[in-house]
């Protein structure tokens, strides 16, 4: 059967803002002749004429976080500790810990664009939309989160787009042995901007990064800032989303794929 791979994942690139200022990724770029004195350093003797066009390697030089980019943050990211509610609080494992089992697994894909920016999605949310897609989560099942920050994308408010999940919506999925989960947005939590004006109204502080911090009572990863979610039909696809080996790390950039059979895709949407 036919298959397609559909490209989940932003670009790393300057100039769009896909974080706030202060953690915006730099791109360097050095064209081949730009890099002649390095190679000439590391082989001496050799002068610009000994290389073709007078050009050596094209290379980039990038500053950036774990968390740039479409990435994986594993639970160490969220908190020191994990699985609370077993019984046995654990030490977070790091990027480099995650299982990859948990990271190649059948997806499932929310589709929350009506909820406005700001939005926190419950249990009841979750629910329904999987009834309303005919879907009965298995255990490792990868959640895909499809929010209204996904078309925002390359614009100025994308990092205050979307919905976010709440620590009820989370633990929903946790419970039923979902590990690794993603969104489209700059976070899995609602928007920072949102969440502080909510906190200042009502004084609880418990909605200070309250889907991450699920992590603490089961530990999980996933994924932010994935990218054409909409393309995706509910379920009966793949995720392929392994992160970059970084040791002891908090997150690992990923390029995530969607692994569909083209007959799903030709299928009427839900």
């Amino acid at each position: 059967m036919a298959r397609s791979f559909i490209d989940l994942s932003i670009f790393l690139e300057n100039e769009v803002l896909s974080d706030p200022p202060p953690l915006v990724p730099k791109i360097t770029y050095q064209k081949h002749s730009e890099t002649l004195p390095e190679f000439m350093a590391m082989i001496p003797g050799t002068t610009p004429e000994d290389y073709p066009d007078g050009e050596a390697a094209a290379a980039e030089w990038v500053t950036m976080t774990t968390h740039s980019g479409t990435h994986l943050d594993a639970p160490y990211h969220f908190h020191s500790t994990m699985d609370a509610k077993s019984g046995e609080k654990k030490p977070s494992i790091t990027i480099d810990q995650v299982p990859l089992e948990w990271c190649f697994q059948p997806g499932v894909k929310l589709d929350f664009r009506h909820f406005p920016d700001g939005y926190v999605a419950t249990a009841a949310d979750v629910e329904a939309e999987l009834q309303r897609i005919g879907h009965v989560l298995q255990p490792f099942d990868i959640v895909l989160v499809n929010t209204r920050a996904g078309s925002r994308y390359g614009h100025n408010d994308y990092i205050s787009a979307g919905c976010g999940m709440g620590y009820e919506a989370t633990m929903y999925l946790l419970e039923r042995g979902v590990r690794l989960t993603g969104t489209d947005a700059w976070s899995w939590d609602a928007p920072f901007s949102y969440t502080a004006k909510k906190i200042s109204e009502t004084g609880n502080k418990a909605l200070i990064w309250e889907g991450h911090k699920a992590g603490r009572d089961i530990g999980y990863c996933h994924l932010e800032k994935l990218h054409k979610l909409e393309s995706l039909p509910g379920h009966g696809f793949y995720i392929s989303c392994f992160p970059h080996k970084v040791r002891a790390g908090s997150a690992g950039w990923t390029r995530a794929v969607a692994i569909v059979d083209d007959a799903l895709l030709a299928l009427p949407r839900a």
